[in-house]
């Protein structure tokens, strides 16, 4: 059986197939984990320490040694969408209640829900579009896009605008493990070696565990607005990023199109989050339902705007 086969074909399959089918633990059979205890436990209630050995592993991957251009690419597509991402939080925060709107088509939006689903970029997307459209320099920048992964920036962000309070300590108990990593992957190659696989490997793993925190029903309850909400990402990031890669990049916007989707990763944000800041616990739950939403669709509209503009608009605009 070519089991992994298919669950490539989902666009994020290897993060939506495992947290679908812990959702389905969490809704059919909730008391699974402490009927089994022992290890069976720690693999469904165990996301912030598999979390943590995932940031690990991803902080080895990260090579410093980048050229001029890759720096450059990938720093105006980072900056770009977190700037995006903070506008849109600072403009939430101000409209939307503290614990999320409630009833309704809007119910179960949120500020964290808003920010999870921006503030970062599925890399290996982000690298197989600019790989087909891109140049060379841009793909490579996927490795940096990469570093945005995690709830750091989305902390960072909830932050500066005031909608949480995180403690320093806790902002650097989030950045530890990816420092670690990155450190020890660059000081031995070995090490990368060994330990990146592992940024890959263990998605399934914590994906599960997440969606055992995830009750089916306000997955159908979000299903729509989920989808208007990803429409939103890819526009309302899409536009900035366009014209930061030309104007600031040096490219022809179609980086900064492969740019404007969800990363798998985000779907953990929330819950991060909320262990991290109690406050944010009623509106976890349903921020990742909409933020897994949000990386499937996008994962399905962006190639498709990304490979209308390198062939129709792309060679069109002066690098």
């Amino acid at each position: 059986m070519r089991i992994l086969h298919y669950v490539e074909k989902i666009p994020g399959g290897l993060m939506i197939v495992p947290l679908f089918l812990g959702a389905l633990v969490k809704s059919f059979a909730p008391g699974t984990a402490s009927y089994f205890g022992s290890f069976t436990q720690g693999i469904i209630t165990g996301a912030i320490p598999l979390l943590a050995a995932w940031l690990f592993c991803m902080g080895t991957s990260i090579d410093l040694r980048a050229t001029g251009t890759v720096l450059r690419k990938s720093g105006t597509l980072i900056g770009t969408k977190i700037l995006v991402a903070w506008i849109v939080a600072f403009i939430c925060m101000r409209f939307l209640p503290s614990a999320g709107i409630t009833e309704g088509f809007f119910a179960g939006l949120s500020t964290l829900a808003v920010v999870s689903a921006l503030d970062m970029t599925n890399a290996g997307l982000y690298a197989s579009l600019t790989h087909m459209y891109g140049s060379k320099e841009e793909a490579a920048a996927s490795v940096l896009v990469s570093m945005e992964s995690g709830p750091l920036v989305t902390m960072i962000i909830l932050g500066t605008i005031g909608a949480a309070a995180f403690s320093p300590a806790h902002l650097v108990g989030v950045l530890i493990p990816f420092l670690v990593g990155f450190v020890l992957g660059n000081l031995d190659n070995d090490l990368r070696a060994l330990f990146s696989p592992g940024s890959k490997l263990l998605i399934p793993f914590f994906a599960f565990a997440l969606g055992n925190t995830i009750d089916l029903s306000i997955v159908v309850q979000t299903g729509l607005l989920g989808i208007t909400m990803a429409i939103g990402v890819v526009v309302i990031s899409g536009i900035p990023l366009i014209l930061s890669d030309i104007f600031i990049g040096g490219g022809r916007g179609t980086a900064g199109i492969a740019a404007s989707s969800s990363a798998g990763a985000a779907v953990a944000t929330p819950v991060a989050i909320a262990q991290i800041n109690p406050e944010f616990s009623a509106v976890a739950h349903s921020a990742t339902a909409l933020v897994a939403t949000c990386v499937v669709i996008t994962s399905v509209i962006v190639p498709i705007v990304t490979g209308l503009w390198a062939k129709n608009i792309a060679p069109k605009v002066r690098a």
